[in-house]
């Protein structure tokens, strides 16, 4: 395995008791793109807070941000914990004894101690100062000022250098040959956002020419994460997408993605609690005829689509590339409501099911929109194909009270990673 490219180190805090001793109290719920103030940080969590979802913003003067993270490390009850997507999805498949990681991100003091023994870490990745993202969470029900939450997530934001530039990108590649690993997994693309607008483009497209060069027989994974740019991810969708095996992400990130490409339901502007399953599965429907391996478009690699959300998973694969699908779909559930509890196994009585009663397959198509479904509590796992892609969907068991929110999704990709395997090298 090898793993790259993003690392942190997360400390995590209850947001509101946060913003309490920054003496910031409620008001405005306003969406900013990126973070310049005090005022910003409060607006931007009300809105979030506000919808009960998740999303991750960047901070951009430093000074300010190191003086809030200070505030925020020595708050009651903080945890540092392992941060950034690739770090935590090494971190996790590191407990597979058969595995070997190697984690080429920005690995400062701090983020050493806390990732596992066996994850190899390359000289090249050692910094002297660690890179942090602030975690502020929430419960269900919190109040604040007249905002009470629906459900509980996490904000995150950050000053964050190395990662904003992808600076160990090199560092992944030239490990390759030595390292001989059958799964790279990407991650820290959102972290760029943060630069301005001619840098970035130019650094994407270097990182793009690097990830072209890994063999074909290496499996690549993408994680995608919070982004509001819509040109920015159109232009990763086009340069990147389709250089990748497989990408993993949330309701938030699948919605931005045909927001800003003007896929179906674009016109939706955010999900009205749990998204609808037949316009889900049309957006990735979307996406891999679009961006996918087809018969006509021989020149992508992407096959695969993770996606995770609170009440339900689905794993689409372009027919004939991937097998396993439902052991990679139903491990990455089952996870979920292990970590979310922190118990090693689920435990009926701090578990909820939101899966709705009554879905479609789509939205659009005719002949699946006229077929209602009702989930089978024996046989929960529902399969349905859309022309040569196949779609496979599970419930998730909900944790009523989370001990921890952020790293679901990464746990999620890495589980159902474990899980799968890539039976065709296009």
């Amino acid at each position: 395995m090898d793993e790259g490219v993003n690392a942190c180190v997360d400390v995590v805090v209850c947001g509101l008791g946060l913003l309490k001793a920054l003496a910031l109290d409620s008001g405005n719920k306003v969406d900013h793109d990126t973070l310049q103030s005090r005022e910003h940080l409060k607006e931007t969590f009300s809105y979030f807070m506000d919808k009960g979802v998740a999303a991750e913003r960047f901070f951009t003067d430093k000074e300010l941000f190191q003086s809030i993270a200070q505030t925020a490390s020595q708050f009651p009850g903080a945890k540092h914990f392992v941060g950034g997507n690739a770090a935590l999805i090494g971190q996790k498949l590191s407990t597979n004894l058969n595995l070997s990681v190697l984690l080429c991100g920005p690995v400062g003091p701090k983020l050493r101690e806390l990732l596992d023994d066996r994850i190899i870490v390359p000289a090249e990745s050692l910094q002297e100062v660690d890179e942090y993202h602030l975690i502020l969470e929430y419960q269900s029900g919190d109040e604040w000022g007249s905002i009470k939450a629906p459900q509980a997530n996490r904000f995150i934001f950050s000053h964050d250098v190395s990662n904003g530039e992808m600076n160990m990108m090199e560092t992944l590649i030239s490990s390759l040959e030595e390292f001989e690993p059958e799964l790279v997994v990407l991650s820290g693309l959102h972290m760029m956002e943060g630069q301005g607008k001619e840098e970035r483009n130019k650094r994407l497209q270097q990182v793009s020419v690097l990830i072209s060069e890994i063999p074909n027989e290496i499996s690549v994974h993408l994680e995608l994460a919070s982004m509001t740019d819509k040109t920015y991810m159109n232009t990763i969708v086009d340069q990147v997408l389709t250089i990748v095996n497989s990408i993993g992400l949330n309701e938030q990130e699948l919605l931005f993605i045909s927001q800003a490409g003007s896929g179906p339901h674009s016109s939706q502007k955010h999900w009205n609690g749990a998204p609808d399953i037949g316009m889900v599965s049309d957006i990735i429907f979307w996406l891999l005829k679009e961006y996918g391996r087809t018969d006509s478009r021989k020149d992508s690699d992407l096959t695969r689509i993770h996606f995770h959300t609170l009440a339900y998973h689905i794993l689409a694969t372009v027919d004939g590339y991937w097998s396993n699908q439902i052991s990679s779909l139903v491990a990455g559930a089952r996870v979920a409501g292990n970590q979310a509890c922190g118990t090693d196994a689920i435990d009926p009585t701090k578990v909820v099911l939101e899966f709705p009663k009554e879905f479609v397959f789509s939205q659009m198509d005719g002949l699946l929109k006229s077929k209602k479904m009702t989930l089978n509590p024996t046989n929960p796992v529902h399969t349905w194909h859309r022309e040569n892609i196949s779609f496979f969907i599970t419930p998730v068991l909900i944790c009523v009270n989370p001990v921890r929110t952020v790293g679901l999704g990464d746990t999620i990709s890495a589980e159902g990673l474990l899980y799968s395997e890539r039976v065709s090298f296009l």
